[in-house]
């Protein structure tokens, strides 16, 4: 360990819990927004920051309407902040719905095989998941599927080799910062190879590098 990591461990432990969680919700919402694939749901930051949210709010509530000067000070700090919150959230959200919409069947699949420590979706992504994918059946099958022989029904039929599940583009390029050396990396189909030191920034295929960005080596930008 150098002086660099040393120096970031202090800081890391006299920056308060709020700033941390922001930092962290920021850069989830930035990979989110850059991963071709849906990313693991960060559950524990996501259930302090929407207490926090929840907190905010009410302390917007109880003090709204209030003659004091400094408080109203206070309270419109407290919005800026609360609004700034929301609006990581709310696009972080949406990022990862419009995932679930893109490639439904193949994000459940790595739903049910993922560890139940560190789920892929969330409980409420999970049931629009599954709620939306069960009204698109219904209605394909109602629609022209129920016309076909019952062997070619299925929507994630993988019959002759050719699957008709729709993946994101794994190979699709995007930056990353090295936050610890990773040595070596090669890229899987071709004579690629590379050195990654802590401080690079690369454009690469989203496939040579998912293993490092999912162990917190390498951060999407």
């Amino acid at each position: 360990m150098d002086i660099d990591d040393l120096l970031a461990e202090v800081a890391v432990d006299t920056t308060p819990q709020e700033t941390r969680d922001l930092q962290a919700l920021t850069r989830s919402w930035v990979a989110e927004r850059v991963a071709p694939e849906i990313l693991p749901w960060p559950a524990e930051l996501m259930e302090r920051v929407l207490e926090r949210i929840r907190r905010q709010i009410e302390l917007v509530e109880d003090q709204t309407g209030s003659m004091d000067p400094k408080t109203n000070f206070q309270l419109i700090v407290v919005q800026t902040e609360l609004e700034r919150f929301k609006f990581l959230v709310r696009s972080f959200l949406r990022a990862r719905l419009k995932k679930i919409d893109a490639h439904p069947l193949h994000i459940l699949a790595l739903h049910t095989d993922a560890d139940e420590l560190r789920p892929l979706l969330s409980p409420a992504e999970h049931q629009y998941l599954t709620s939306h994918q069960t009204l698109l059946s219904v209605h394909y099958a109602s629609s022209f599927l129920s016309q076909f022989p019952s062997s070619l029904q299925r929507m994630d039929d993988t019959t002759g080799g050719i699957s008709m599940v729709d993946k994101p583009d794994e190979d699709a390029a995007v930056f990353v910062r090295v936050l610890r050396d990773v040595g070596e990396v090669a890229v899987e189909g071709t004579d690629k190879r590379f050195e990654m030191k802590r401080g690079d920034v690369w454009v690469v295929r989203w496939s040579a590098v998912r293993g490092w960005v999912g162990s917190g080596d390498l951060e999407l930008i």
